[in-house]
């Protein structure tokens, strides 16, 4: 089971810049970097909250649950 980080994405369809959002939420743009980049292992529900209400957004539209080959095989 992988989590994928489709920030990047919801960030050009709302034409947001990186430096704006990660000002606007209050982490660094390295933090907010690392996260569009998958390579973070969790997020404050705080975090997703202020991304959401400032990408109008819900956290399904940021993440998506991609299974892995082995996920359910027997």
């Amino acid at each position: 089971m992988t989590i994928e980080v489709t920030l990047d994405v919801m960030l050009a369809i709302r034409k947001v810049k990186s430096k704006d959002l990660a000002s606007h939420v209050g982490i660094t743009d390295a933090n907010l970097s690392l996260l569009k980049s998958g390579k973070v292992k969790g997020i404050r529900f705080e975090t997703l909250t202020k991304i959401c209400e400032y990408l109008d957004c819900t956290p399904g539209d940021l993440l998506r649950y991609v299974p892995s080959v082995s996920d359910g095989a027997e």
